[in-house]
């Protein structure tokens, strides 16, 4: 049951990380026509990762490992939390309520750059990153395509450092633009997306063990 799930983690990840790059392009081609599927695509994206990392801690056959993957668990599920309090805003109260004010949106808006809750998104992401990294080392890599997800999940740790960091500086503002942020989404998304691949045939192959 444990590998199913973690299975079902993986999908629902790699499927929402999918639907979130291409949103992103209608996006681009036509301004706000894919955002709140992006916000929506990313709360279901959360989701799916606290699926894939909790099962992943499960089927851990090595006791010395436990407390990294329940740091992994631990910092996913801040990551999720800060998630949903900014796509969960995006979607409800920023879409639905035309009388908010400037000042109001300068701070929970997403879109601001340099936001109040687009600095939470980036500290989101960050603390996701931080949960692939210690979640690397419950991999069982015992083969090369699990080697390679280990070194994905890994490498994907090193965002933790300039999520949590740039936000202090003003790096981003109201000045600059989408375009640039767009792209380095889509490339994480291009990135992002083999893991939840290796990830599924990671619990797939557990399976016929």
């Amino acid at each position: 049951m444990n590998k199913k799930i973690g299975r079902y983690g993986a999908l629902l990840t790699g499927i929402s990380v999918l639907v979130f790059a291409i949103s992103m392009i209608f996006s681009v081609i036509k301004e706000n026509s894919g955002a709140f599927i992006s916000y929506f695509s990313c709360m279901f994206l959360a989701i799916g990762y606290i699926i894939f990392a909790c099962s992943l801690y499960s089927i851990n056959k090595d006791n010395d490992k436990k407390a990294l993957g329940i740091l992994g668990i631990a910092f996913g599920i801040i990551y999720a939390i800060l998630i949903f309090i900014v796509y969960y805003a995006q979607c409800t109260t920023i879409r639905l309520d035309i009388n908010l004010s400037n000042e109001t949106l300068s701070i929970i808006d997403y879109n601001k750059l340099g936001s109040l809750f687009f600095n939470y998104d980036l500290l989101g992401y960050g603390f996701m990153a931080l949960s692939t990294f210690f979640l690397a080392f419950i991999v069982d890599t015992t083969n090369n395509k699990n080697k390679f997800l280990q070194r994905l999940l890994l490498v994907h740790g090193i965002f933790f450092p300039s999520c949590f960091i740039v936000p202090m500086f003003p790096i981003f503002n109201t000045n600059t633009g989408n375009i640039a942020g767009t792209i380095l989404l889509e490339i994480w998304c291009v990135y992002f997306l083999p893991i939840c691949i290796l990830g599924y045939k990671y619990f797939q192959d557990n399976k016929e063990r």
